[in-house]
């Protein structure tokens, strides 16, 4: 017998009927302050400088929009950008749920999707677009975004500034952002580097002019030399951001790993060089001009003398170089011939087993040639072979001006100043060695004040000058 319609129609509004799942809220991520520990439009201005100077814009564009349209092509280096762990970490784990996950980029949109597709995001959106999302920002933005999530973390933001956006939004938390403390700025401004600028007291002691106002004068002219340093020590790592964060041990820098932010350092280098003049002025006239020439061609170095082959190496001893010429002017003294020319020698063997060190350290790493060096993993035989010339040429100076009536004038006993020849060769040995067996990672004069066997050399040569006076 046939069913009658009215019992199959119950039937079938009996049968559990499938309810559709829920569709997961999506994920928006603010790219600049939550996402990114940097400001993508100074990454992009960073990137190639020269090049941004270089280029001129069409008769059919703007000097605006030729601008923005250099800033969008910069070539950045996405897989190698500072991002926040904790933010990046939340959206990994999202877009593992099947959410959606997607960034907010009010500017530079042609690098916000490249940013999304290197990380395997669903591209650039702005909150408006979406029905129901979850947010995660700085804080900076509209009030209306915060509103609008369903969800919202903010990100490093002070406590009045989320005391600001929790009424907007009940379900607000907070992540930890970076700290910019006094470590990282200390870490940035090189402070340990400073070491380097002990030659300044160089003259001091071999002038033996040790009176309480020379002591006073050099230390100045070691404050003035500090403060140009650090400044041209954060210069030095903004041009070179995309290469250090390639590097085995210069990607942990302040600026590289974006614990300092960019803009920061800007404000800070015209500071310390302001200040470095200003204490400048208190020395002398001479002095300035001294300071000025070691602060042109530091840049010079920084633009382009250190991606040229040797000439980097000169210029380097040059620089050591003329903070013994400072030391002598701040004081008030003659410079010694037999001084300068063993300091150049010096110094250059020390900025050849520089060079040296970074080689073999790349070398071990099985890192390719340097991008930002004009130099091959293949020179290190030759340029060790320099190395240990221009260290026994210092030797064989030192010997000549023992040898000289120039000693007798200063010294009671001169002769004690043979003592200091076996020492030398020792250093410059031990630290061409060291350096080959990939146990220098800093800069040699750094290495010296931190290995023992450096500083009790350095600290015997000090006696022996000491008590030949």
């Amino acid at each position: 017998m046939e069913q009658p319609q009215w019992q199959h129609d119950l039937a079938v509004e009996a049968r559990p009927q499938s309810v559709p799942a829920a569709v997961p809220r999506a994920l928006v991520v603010e790219l600049e302050g939550a996402l990114l520990r940097s400001d993508l439009l100074l990454e992009a201005l960073l990137c190639e400088p020269g090049r941004m100077l270089g280029r001129r814009r069409t008769a059919s564009t703007s000097r605006r929009e030729a601008f923005w349209r250099l800033l969008d092509e910069a070539p950045l280096d996405y897989a190698s950008l500072p991002y926040e762990q904790d933010v990046l970490n939340l959206a990994l784990a999202a877009r593992a749920q099947g959410r959606k996950v997607y960034v907010a980029a009010s500017r530079l949109r042609n690098h916000a999707e490249g940013i999304a597709a290197h990380l395997g995001f669903d591209g650039v959106m702005a909150a408006a677009d979406l029905d129901a999302f979850d947010y995660i920002g700085s804080g900076r933005p509209a009030d209306d975004l915060w509103q609008a999530a369903s969800f919202a973390q903010i990100v490093g933001a002070s406590d009045d500034r989320v005391a600001q956006l929790a009424p907007l939004n009940p379900s607000l938390q907070k992540i930890a952002g970076r700290n910019v403390g006094l470590k990282t700025w200390l870490n940035a401004l090189r402070v340990y580097q400073y070491a380097k600028n002990t030659l300044v007291f160089v003259p001091l002691v071999t002038a033996h002019q040790m009176s309480l106002p020379a002591l006073g004068a050099a230390m100045l002219a070691f404050l003035a030399f500090s403060a140009c340093a650090s400044g041209a020590y954060l210069m030095n790592d903004l041009l070179d951001l995309a290469a250090d964060r390639q590097h085995p041990t210069k990607r942990h820098r302040a600026l590289a790993a974006g614990d300092l932010p960019i803009a920061s350092a800007l404000i800070a280098i015209p500071v310390l060089w302001l200040g470095a003049f200003a204490a400048s002025l208190c020395i002398s006239g001479a002095f300035v001009a001294v300071l000025a020439a070691y602060l042109a061609t530091t840049i010079a170095y920084s633009l382009l003398l250190k991606r040229k082959m040797l000439l980097d190496v000169v210029t380097l001893a040059g620089l050591y170089t003329l903070r013994i010429v400072a030391g002598a002017v701040g004081i008030g003294v003659v410079l010694s011939e037999w001084l300068l020319m063993f300091s150049l020698f010096v110094f250059t063997s020390l900025a050849l087993i520089k060079r040296f060190s970074e080689l073999t350290l790349r070398q071990g790493a099985g890192l390719a040639d340097p991008a930002n060096r004009d130099y091959r993993i293949g020179d290190l035989q030759v340029i060790a072979a320099m190395a240990a010339a221009s260290g026994m040429n210092a030797v064989i100076v030192f010997s000549l001006y023992v040898s000289s009536s120039a000693v007798t004038a200063l010294y009671s006993r001169p002769w004690m100043l043979w003592l200091l020849n076996p020492l030398l060769l020792y250093w410059f040995g031990r630290a061409l060695m060291m350096a080959h067996r990939r146990e220098m990672p800093d800069d040699p004069i750094l290495y010296t004040f931190k290995d023992n066997a450096s500083r009790i050399t350095v600290a015997a040569m000090i006696c022996i000058m000491l008590a030949a006076i």
